[in-house]
């Protein structure tokens, strides 16, 4: 866990109004702020930040709470990414538990390799837009249609013609050979055996430099893509594999798309870096590539958080084709549905939108078919499908991609349409099905698992005397204060309206620090910072606020009695109460309206 002390750290050195400002402008309304609300779609502002509460709050669609919500909400990540994040962004550094010395060179290695590959981008990057060597990448760039604007926005780079430039720059800079190796921008010379002969080189040499980055907008490797078609090494070289990069578990351009991904639920798979680019810059941003051609798993675990459906896009030839295959098992276990696109021949998405436009991508995209679907029409071309043999052959294979279908109505779905493409019962398909594989399980998935369920309302709504006293609790420490000094677990407890009430007197804050009550609402399930945040936007609280939280905690008092009658005289008139206790539950009820109106006195 981490320490509630450094949570109320992090919240103190991140500002509300500074961290969403950097997602989004903030429009200033006397002393709060406002925008349309990134959670919804809407043409009337109603998303409200209070900067002296530290929360925001949206009226239209109920999202509230702290800055750390926000970050969770906006990133699509959990709690404890959401703190990450926010230390990393002031500059505190977060430690969960001790580290051994082994894990704290690692940990010293990946801030190294990450200054390293933040650095080496900026080099690369000078280079293409300053140096004469780099004429023919700028010139490749150009003829592509990419910009002045969006080299930049991208930070595409150029590797110069040398064997050594990059690794004299990094050496120059301050790396030690063991961090430059590490970093797998160098690699060694081997003999004929494929044993290491002599030093190490550049990796990346007369090429235009792609940076990737992880989700966050960190530089963790790079793509080189040739421009001497007769150049030695293949059309791209990439990064080997790193402390900071795994090939399977990076979608390539997420720090840009991942806002658009989640606003569509729907994602363009297109195969490269240019492509994606180029989509992304005409304006059909909710785009993304994989590293290889075909998805891993980990890929498709993390485009789950962010769509419901996949759109693969790539080229019609048969590599493509085959690598749409391969993607679909672990987009399946997902729980994400598959359709695909088909680019006219000879033609990618880079040369579509370049050549005809935007609008002739788009169009594409929206005629994509199911992935099955479109399977079955393949399938359909060869002769050998319209025999019976082939027909059960075809079903047979596209059992095994039914199956892992997780979700059971989409299944039953799927089902009924490939049966009746095939010609074939229904029931004979299912027969086909084996079970489908039990979801794998990873730290991320256990950590969605252990957190709060959004989607069913938990709360009690408020009463008027509850949310004053809320209000007051949350705002003035004198009441604050008070309230701890009283039996509040014994009045609230039987009490449905008072559940956010025990949640606040449980909450450790001080309703004078900010950083505090950021801290708190952090530690809330959704609804409860919602319905906390919405307390908390009001501007200032009612005069004499110990003596409201007096009344009210009578107010309290009385109903509880009340309750308490109520259930002795329902026991009372139960026909299987003995005498005795009739007359027992009688002097009780009395006793309690004694009580009450004297309350009201």
């Amino acid at each position: 866990m981490i320490p509630e002390h450094l949570i109320e750290q992090i919240a103190q050195a991140n500002d509300i109004v500074d961290v969403i400002s950097s997602y989004f402008p903030l429009k200033r309304a006397g002393s709060a702020y406002k925008a349309c609300c990134p959670f919804h779609h809407e043409k009337t502002a109603s998303f409200s930040v209070n900067p002296a509460r530290q929360i925001f709050k949206c009226f239209g669609c109920g999202a509230g709470g702290g800055v750390f919500k926000f970050v969770e909400l906006y990133e699509n990540v959990n709690y404890p990414e959401a703190i990450k994040r926010l230390a990393a962004k002031a500059g505190i550094r977060v430690e969960e538990e001790p580290m051994s010395a082994e894990e704290s060179a690692h940990q010293k290695l990946k801030q190294r390799l990450l200054a390293l590959h933040a650095g080496a981008a900026q080099w690369f990057h000078t280079n293409l837009m300053r140096t004469k060597a780099a004429q023919g990448a700028r010139d490749y760039l150009k003829k592509r249609g990419f910009t002045v604007e969006v080299a930049k926005s991208w930070k595409l780079g150029y590797a110069p013609e040398s064997w050594d430039a990059l690794t004299g720059w990094a050496i120059g800079a301050g790396y030690r050979d063991d961090e430059i190796i590490a970093s797998g921008l160098v690699t060694w010379k081997e003999d004929e055996q494929g044993r290491r002969s002599g030093n190490f080189y550049d990796r990346f040499r007369d090429r235009l430099m792609f940076p990737i980055c992880n989700d966050i907008g960190e530089v963790i490797a790079f793509s080189g893509r040739v421009l001497n078609p007769d150049a030695f090494g293949g059309k791209y070289v990439n990064s080997p594999e790193t402390p900071l990069f795994i090939k399977g578990n990076v979608l390539f351009g997420l720090q840009k798309t991942k806002r658009p991904l989640i606003d569509k639920k729907a994602a363009i798979v297109v195969e490269g870096q240019i492509d994606l680019i180029t989509a992304y810059e005409a304006g059909v941003q909710n785009v993304t590539a994989s590293q290889g051609t075909a998805f891993t798993q980990r890929q498709a675990q993390i485009l789950k958080r962010y769509v419901d459906e996949v759109i693969l896009c790539f080229d019609s030839d048969a590599a493509g084709l085959k690598a749409a295959g391969k993607s679909l098992p672990h987009l399946l276990e997902a729980g994400l549905s598959v359709r695909v696109a088909e680019m006219p021949v000879g033609q990618d998405p880079d040369s579509l939108i370049r050549t005809e436009g935007a609008d002739a991508f788009i169009r594409q995209i929206a005629q994509a078919r199911d992935f099955f679907e479109f399977q079955i029409e393949r399938a359909a071309a060869d002769p050998e499908f319209a025999t019976p043999k082939g027909k059960a052959d075809f079903a047979r294979k596209m059992a095994e991609s039914v199956v892992l279908v997780s979700d059971p109505l989409l299944r039953e779905a799927v089902i009924h349409n490939v049966s009746a493409r095939l010609e074939m019962q229904p029931e004979y398909f299912v027969s086909l099905l084996k079970a489908p594989p039990k979801p794998s399980r990873t730290r991320e998935s256990e950590d969605q698992d252990n957190s709060p369920t959004e989607s069913q309302p938990r709360l009690a709504p408020l009463s008027n005397t509850t949310r004053l006293l809320c209000r007051l609790a949350l705002g003035s420490p004198e009441v604050r204060s008070w309230l701890l000094t009283q039996p509040w677990e014994s009045l609230f407890a039987p009490l449905p309206e008072a559940e956010l009430l025990s949640i606040v007197m449980r909450g450790r804050f001080d309703p004078a620090v900010p950083a505090t009550l950021g801290a708190f609402l952090a530690s809330c399930d959704a609804e409860a910072q919602s319905a906390l945040a919405e307390l908390l936007d009001v501007k200032t609280l009612p005069p004499d606020p110990l003596r409201q939280a007096a009344d009210c905690w009578r107010d309290l008092e009385r109903r509880n009695l009340e309750r308490l009658r109520d259930a002795a005289a329902a026991r009372m008139r139960m026909p299987t109460v003995e005498p005795a206790e009739t007359l027992r539950l009688q002097q009780r009820v009395l006793e309690l309206q004694q009580r009450i109106n004297a309350m009201r006195s």
